[in-house]
C-alpha cells in the first residue's frame, strides 16, 4: 500500500515522502499513530499544493534576504559601551548588542544569525558576519565606542 508520511518515521522516510509499505503496517501502525495518510489522488493533490506553497515561501524569503544583504553589505554601525582605562570594555560586545544596534538602524537580524569570530573586548572597529539566509551571508563593520 502506498502512503504519504505526515511525520518523519525512522527507517522509512521524511515528511511528505510517498512510500510503499505492507497493508498491515500501514493500518496497524502508521494510520493509528497518525504518521501517514493513504496515497489517494485527493491526498496527493493536497501534498503537491503544500509543497508548492512551501517552495514559493522559501523563494520569497531568499529574495528578501538577498535584497536586505545588498543594503547591509559593508555598512558601519556603532555600538556604545562602557569602558575602562585604555579602551578595555567591562565585559564584551555580544551578538545581542550587535542585534540591538542593527534594530536601532532599522534592520531586523536575529542574534543567532550574527557571527562574531573573536570576542570584542576593546574599543575599535570590527568585522562581523550576518547570516541572513542559508545562501546569503554579508559582512558589516561594527564601531565599538565608549558611551555612557
Amino acid at each position: 500500500m502506498k502512503v504519504i508520511l505526515l511525520k518523519e518515521v525512522k527507517g522509512l522516510g521524511k515528511i511528505d515522502d510517498i512510500v510503499d509499505v505492507s497493508d498491515g503496517y500501514a493500518r496497524n501502525m502508521l494510520f493509528k499513530k497518525n504518521l501517514a495518510l493513504e496515497a489517494t489522488p485527493a491526498n496527493l493533490n493536497t501534498i503537491r499544493l503544500r509543497k508548492g506553497s512551501q517552495a514559493e515561501k522559501a523563494r520569497r524569503e531568499l529574495e528578501e534576504a538577498k535584497s536586505t544583504g545588498k543594503t547591509l553589505d559593508g555598512k558601519h554601525f556603532t555600538v556604545l559601551v562602557k569602558s575602562g582605562e585604555g579602551g578595555r570594555l567591562y565585559g564584551a560586545v555580544t551578538a545581542m548588542d550587535v542585534s540591538a544596534a542593527l534594530e536601532k538602524a532599522g534592520y531586523s537580524v536575529d542574534k543567532k544569525n550574527i557571527v562574531i569570530k573573536n570576542p570584542i573586548k576593546a574599543v575599535g572597529v570590527y568585522e562581523i558576519s550576518l547570516k541572513l539566509h542559508t545562501e546569503v551571508s554579508v559582512t558589516v563593520m561594527i564601531d565599538v565606542q565608549t558611551g555612557s
